[in-house]
């Protein structure tokens, strides 16, 4: 018996869908999106090889206009140098806490030195300074849904300072620097120098110099130097702690090795903030790999050069100590010129800072401690509930 087919009770069935190739449709346009931003990508990268020299001129000189005093930041009279790790800490977290680009922390510390070179800054407002700072440079290069709420950082600053005090910092730091804000940071020369370097770098290399250049942001030696050189010590460095061969075709001049030499010498002592921002595997956990790297050359130099056994020595007698042999710790002079240098104007007061309730900042009294930052609505690892305020911590020295 010949079989015959029956059609299905369901084949003339219509379908409740009125649009059945809406996700066709849909998928096709997202792949022709694709497609363009490939070819834009692709005609951006041929435009930059063709002008990279220029770029690479113009980025020198950008660095040489953008870099900070450090003479002019010496004479403040109030914030000191034993107060900035303190400060670093703080935008360190909160750069993290709200996932911006590593580009933004370089920028953010550079607006902030270029800001205290020019003006008078009270020990009140220098972690205002830095809020604004972080807002400008994530607002300059980060992704608009990255950017910092104001009231995200009210509320990391514990309340401290009233959310329209942000806005009117952040106006006034503009205008201090002229609105000069683009910045080559120490992160865009590393990514030109791994894109013209060998084929055997690796992402632990760039992680690992990306750690030496924040440890940098610390130390007063360092805001001086330019972001160029920083990074071509900071590759360099990274490549010898790494056991990676160095690059034949770079030869460094003596203020890139005096850089590698001061920068090595600060790696014994890092931030916990920072060591803790980096011992994650998301950062090839480079800050311990630093750790055993100066314990293995910490054990070298033991077995190259062993204790010398204690020898009998003849008791000398003390010397009188006198005001001629030991003067006291010289004081940093006040006044309208020292060491040759003009006071810069003071951060503006009265008017400036006028808080949301109406009390002006002349009648400003400390918040009372707050023991734990309250930590904005965005998921990081890096953040810690036990975080101190910045501003309680310089009120112990």
């Amino acid at each position: 018996m010949a079989y015959r087919s029956e059609p299905c009770d369901t084949y003339f069935v219509e379908s409740d869908d009125p649009y059945p190739q809406r996700a066709t449709l849909d998928y096709i346009k997202v792949m022709g999106r694709r497609r363009q931003e490939a070819m834009a990508n692709e005609l951006s990268r041929q435009a930059s090889d063709t002008y990279m020299d220029d770029i690479v001129k113009h980025m020198h000189q950008m660095e040489g206009e953008t870099l900070p005093d450090v003479a002019s930041i010496d004479i403040q009279q109030e914030i000191q140098w034993f107060m900035r790790p303190y400060l670093i800490d703080f935008l360190i977290e909160a750069h993290a806490a709200f996932q911006l680009l590593p580009e933004t922390l370089f920028l953010a510390v550079n607006l902030l030195d270029r800001y205290c070179s020019r003006r008078v800054v009270y020990k009140r407002h220098y972690q205002l300074v830095g809020c604004a700072a972080l807002l400008i440079a994530a607002k300059y290069g980060d992704k608009k849904e990255r950017v910092p709420m104001i009231r995200e950082l009210k509320s990391m600053c514990c309340s401290l300072y009233d959310e329209e005090m942000f806005t009117q910092m952040e106006w006034h730091v503009l205008n201090t620097l002229d609105w000069v804000v683009g910045h080559p940071t120490v992160d865009t020369w590393l990514q030109l120098a791994l894109k013209d370097g060998p084929a055997y770098e690796d992402v632990e290399v760039e992680h690992m110099a990306l750690y030496l250049s924040e440890i940098a942001l610390y130390h007063k030696e360092f805001i001086s130097r330019k972001p160029s050189v920083l990074a071509r010590a900071s590759l360099a460095l990274a490549r010898g702690i790494l056991r990676r061969p160095e690059d034949t075709m770079e030869h460094h001049d003596h203020e890139v090795n005096r850089v590698i030499l001061d920068l090595s010498q600060k790696l014994d002592c890092p931030s916990q903030v920072l060591f803790r921002k980096h011992v994650s595997p998301h950062t090839s956990r480079v800050s311990t790999t630093v750790e055993h790297f100066l314990r293995e050359q910490e054990a070298m130099n033991r077995r190259a050069n062993p204790p010398t056994p204690p020898t009998e020595t003849l008791a000398l007698p003390k010397p009188v100590p006198s005001q001629d042999l030991y003067p006291g710790t010289p004081q940093k002079p006040y006044g309208n010129m020292v060491h040759g240098y003009m006071t810069p104007p003071i951060t503006p007061e009265g008017e400036y800072f006028v808080g949301g309730n109406g009390n002006e900042m002349k009648g400003y009294h400390q918040a009372p401690r707050c023991p734990v930052t309250p930590t904005p609505q965005v998921n990081n690892q890096y953040l810690h509930q036990n975080y101190q305020p910045y501003h309680n911590e310089m009120d112990m020295h």
